[in-house]
């Protein structure tokens, strides 16, 4: 994210004090709800979370990027599609829910949910044909 560390949650100082969010809690927020969507096959990630996941680490911000300018808070979510499903509507689901779960969990409110959907897998493939893949996007870069 930007320069700000944290993200200070709508008029929240008063008598209590301020309440704020790290960047990596939008991120996680996000990232969550956008892999529970139906059609969501995987959040893109590092050939590492992929490793992790296997030994029972799941890191829910892979696949979320959070920026901010002028117009506000920006999340872009990369993520694989299941084979078959109608790109726009679970494209349209993810920016609703991501919206909304943010929304609800920290009263922030987001400028843009853009999706990248960065492959289409068939169903039936195996975890080691993905990390191939992800490890092949790695050298892209």
């Amino acid at each position: 994210m930007a320069e700000e560390s944290t993200v200070a949650i709508n008029d929240t100082k008063g008598t209590l004090g301020e309440i704020e969010v790290a960047p990596e809690v939008i991120e996680v927020i996000s990232g969550i709800a956008a892999s529970k969507v139906d059609g969501v096959y995987a959040m893109q990630g590092k050939l590492a979370s992929g490793v992790s996941e296997l030994f029972g680490r799941v890191d829910h911000k892979k696949g979320v990027h959070l920026t901010s300018d002028e117009e506000g808070l920006k999340v872009d979510i990369y993520c694989y599609f299941i084979y078959g499903v109608s790109v726009p509507k679970v494209a349209l689901e993810i920016q609703e829910k991501v919206r909304e779960q943010l929304l609800q969990m920290t009263d922030i409110t987001l400028a843009e949910v853009n999706v990248h959907i960065v492959g289409i897998i068939p169903e039936k493939t195996e975890l080691q044909e993905l990390l191939d893949l992800d490890q092949e996007e790695d050298g892209d870069e």
